[in-house]
């Protein structure tokens, strides 16, 4: 399964955040504006840092952020923040974030193939730098191979 669409209201670029829970908030944020999710899917990916910890700190300065499928994801959708500053998630080995995904998957079984295929996206050590120095929604849609 192909990733989601990434449209220009899902992509924030040089953002900045104080915290992680601010860098969620804009990750959720951006699935909020592109009309994929409602903001309790927002608060849902936080509870879920809240009651794992960092896990979605999945490599050297990514974090990928999602939540269960539910009520508040009105379709698949992605997006991507860049932070003008890295931030600390907490993450023993993967800190600090400078680029944070956003997933909302409204299926349970295209949730587990969509986290699959940002997984493999990522297996290219530098997709992470080359996004967080992406300067338009354009090159991220290029770095990560998806259609607006």
């Amino acid at each position: 399964m192909p990733l989601p669409p990434l449209p220009d209201a899902a992509v924030v670029l040089g953002a900045s955040a104080s915290s992680w829970r601010e860098a969620l908030r804009l990750a959720g944020g951006a699935l909020v504006a592109s009309g994929a999710s409602t903001e309790p899917y927002t608060e849902a990916m936080i509870d879920l840092v809240d009651e794992h910890g960092p896990y979605i700190v999945i490599s050297p300065g990514l974090a990928f952020a999602h939540a269960r499928p539910g009520a508040a994801v009105l379709h698949d959708g992605l997006s991507v923040v860049t932070l003008a500053s890295p931030v600390v998630f907490g993450h023993p080995h993967n800190d600090p974030v400078r680029v944070v995904l956003g997933l909302a998957v409204a299926g349970v079984g295209t949730h587990l193939e969509s986290i699959g295929e940002i997984a493999n996206l990522f297996n290219d050590a530098t997709v992470t730098g080359r996004l967080a120095a992406a300067t338009t929604a354009d090159e991220v849609r290029a770095i990560m191979g998806v259609s607006s």
